[in-house]
């Protein structure tokens, strides 16, 4: 999304930094949208909306080659390190642009596949984006969608203290017109947007690292000047055996055709 056609309430919450860019880099196809997998295969154009720094959008491309895959995102310094790695992997059936999910600049049924990962529980119209998506997208063509649903979070060990940070961060979250327990209104948002054959699956990711998904959250709540919750799962991210495990909801569907 171009930073002046943002939703007046709405603000990406991770921001840049190199923490949040390392988060988001270890990010692939296979471990992010093994979901979309059947609907991928060699000649489907696909648009990948909210590629971030292209990691997934770069497997996309592997997948549908030799056709065109198309990467866009709100931020020129994304699209920058996309390119910059689809250079690194030799990776040339693929495009990256600065673009805006609500007016994406392709013409009506470009594409035969539009992917969004983690992109839509940062919007405070997703349904909106939705129907963009849906009208650059092909009669008969498959989308897939993927975010978060916080009302599914297990954290380990617990604590009232904990509870409430990790609340403060969905609630962070929310001001910035983004919704954290998107994940199970999937299903009626695509049907609102005019989608059919809506088909929904959910899995948990257990993070390996307390310490990597601790930090990066505290790093957000620092910025907003709430330290009581950052130094809460700053001390939570150095206990022994424990968990954080964020459940991700896919869901698929087809535009008639």
């Amino acid at each position: 999304m171009l930073r002046d056609s943002l939703m007046p309430s709405e603000s990406y919450t991770p921001g840049h930094t190199q923490n949040a860019m390392d988060f988001m880099s270890r990010r692939t196809l296979e471990s992010h949208g093994q979901f979309f997998l059947p609907h991928l295969a060699s000649g489907l154009s696909v648009l990948d909306c909210g590629c971030g720094p292209g990691t997934i959008t770069l497997n996309i491309a592997v997948r549908v080659t030799p056709s065109q895959v198309v990467g866009v995102d709100l931020s020129a310094s994304q699209i920058e390190l996309a390119a910059a790695n689809a250079r690194r992997e030799s990776v040339s059936n693929v495009e990256f642009k600065t673009a805006d999910c609500y007016a994406l600049p392709f013409d009506d049924k470009t594409f035969d596949r539009v992917f969004s990962h983690a992109l839509l529980e940062h919007l405070s119209d997703p349904i909106r984006a939705l129907r963009e998506f849906h009208r650059v997208l092909k009669p008969g063509g498959i989308i897939g969608v993927c975010s978060p649903d916080w009302n599914g979070l297990l954290v380990a060990p617990s604590s009232s203290q904990l509870a409430q940070a990790t609340q403060a961060y969905a609630a962070l979250q929310a001001r910035n017109g983004g919704d954290l327990a998107i994940g199970h209104k999937l299903g009626g948002y695509l049907f609102d947007a005019g989608f059919k054959d809506v088909r929904m699956s959910a899995r948990y990711e257990c993070y390996p690292s307390l310490d990597l998904i601790g930090n990066y959250l505290a790093l957000q709540l620092e910025r907003a000047n709430d330290r009581l919750s950052a130094e809460t799962l700053r001390a939570w991210s150095r206990s022994t055996g424990g968990l954080f495990a964020q459940a991700w909801v896919s869901a698929t569907a087809r535009k008639e055709g």
